[in-house]
């Protein structure tokens, strides 16, 4: 058994690929447990803030509260706080920087001992998901916890990739000429400690189809034929394969290449996919394929690609409170900006200021937005929007305003 890490934002967002093209240097450190300090719940757990930059100050809070203030003889770009007593809590650290502090890190939560959780498995943002052999893909495993060392599988077959990390708490795994017999399910795990404690459980599965020129490709149509559809409207994507009993995947353009944009599973030769309410998030060039079911789980040569341009605005999100009534100040608030188009930028705005207060770029369609230490200034009136500059440029109306009400007591 360990003690359990869990940060609250979502992995999606706080572990997510990198924003766009930032124009600033990054200062907020990182903070992370030890695995070895987590083996026993009642051992002593030691957590470290690494600094983007040498510092001879540190801080760390728990509970929205400053439990320890260093200053070191000498610069050093991290260190150690060693915890006793009851280590259950949320932890948050900052470094110095000149005169002053930079931000917090990202919220860490001590919750008490269970097992561990599983890791989260992603396909890099320049490796595509329908490929062909010889193409090289890129997987990053993300684990909440520093020091453990992952594996990387391909349904339940152990794969022989590097198990180390020089990461607090992630591995990168590069496949290089990918085959045929490469298609299917990975997932990624990782252990505590030499084995002792047996492995995680497994990440949410990610799926890559190799395309075999020897299955013919599909024919794709779509209804209405007309590229140009009107905003609101529904579009009809018909796939037909040579076969039956196949599966069905529709498939986006996206940044780094093909993603499945969803899969189908019918009975016959052809599937059926349909995009409603289409707005201009959806404009895009389309594919599909087909695969079998059965090992090596060959994908079919793409389809003819079909594109789709919408006009107009994209639909407008909604921000919902994670709280009820005020939040007592030096607590986090989460707000959450659920819209319906993946891979977007997501902004928190006060009512009254030009400039986001909160920016977080996620591949889901929504995000979770967090205010930090909350105090009395940061009551007010908040609404959210997100926006996209590739491969179309747009942003969403403003949501609905949530009040925030911050108390003492």
């Amino acid at each position: 058994m360990s003690m359990l890490v869990v940060f609250l934002s979502l992995w999606g967002i706080s572990l997510g690929p990198v924003t766009e093209a930032a124009t600033f240097f990054e200062t907020q450190p990182l903070l992370w447990a030890e695995s070895e300090s987590l083996l026993e719940p009642s051992a002593e757990v030691t957590l470290t803030c690494q600094a983007r930059l040498g510092t001879v100050d540190f801080q760390l809070f728990k509970n929205g509260v400053v439990q320890e203030t260093v200053h070191l003889d000498a610069p050093a770009i991290k260190h150690q706080f060693l915890l006793t007593g009851d280590t259950r809590g949320r932890y948050r650290c900052r470094s110095g920087l000149s005169e002053s502090w930079t931000q917090l890190s990202e919220l860490l939560e001590l919750t008490g001992p269970t097992a561990p959780p599983p890791p989260v498995l992603r396909l890099d943002r320049e490796s595509t998901q329908v490929l062909r052999p010889g193409s090289k893909v890129t997987f990053t495993c993300v684990a909440p916890l520093s020091g453990v060392q992952f594996q990387l599988r391909r349904g339940e077959k152990e794969l022989l990739v590097p198990r180390s990390s020089t990461s607090p708490d992630r591995i990168f795994f590069h496949l290089n000429k990918v085959a045929l017999g490469d298609g299917g399910h990975y997932t990624c795990r990782y252990q505590l400690h030499d084995n002792q404690n047996g492995w995680s459980g497994d990440s949410e599965p990610v799926e890559l189809i190799l395309s075999n020129e020897k299955l013919p490709a599909p024919v794709f149509t779509a209804e209405p034929s007309s590229p140009n559809p009107e905003p609101g409207t529904r579009v009809r994507l018909r796939c037909l394969a040579p076969l039956e009993g196949a599966r069905f995947a529709l498939v986006r353009e996206d940044r780094g290449g093909r993603r499945v944009h969803r899969f189908q599973s019918p009975a016959g030769t052809e599937a059926h996919f349909e995009l409603r309410n289409i707005s201009v998030a959806d404009s895009a060039n389309y594919s599909c394929v087909y695969v079998d079911l059965e090992p090596p789980f060959s994908g079919s040569a793409p389809s003819a690609l079909l594109e789709l341009r919408v006009d107009g605005p994209p639909p407008r999100p909604q921000l919902r409170a994670t709280w009820s009534g005020a939040v007592l100040a030096g607590r986090d608030a989460v707000l959450r900006c659920e819209g319906t188009i993946p891979d977007v930028t997501f902004e928190l705005l006060r009512e009254g200021e030009p400039m986001a207060v909160k920016t977080v770029h996620t591949r889901e369609a929504s995000a979770n937005l967090a205010l930090i230490f909350l105090g009395p200034q940061h009551a007010g009136s908040y609404r959210c929007r997100y926006r996209s500059s590739w491969p179309n440029t747009f942003e969403s109306e403003l949501s609905d305003p949530v009040e925030l009400l911050v108390t003492e007591s």
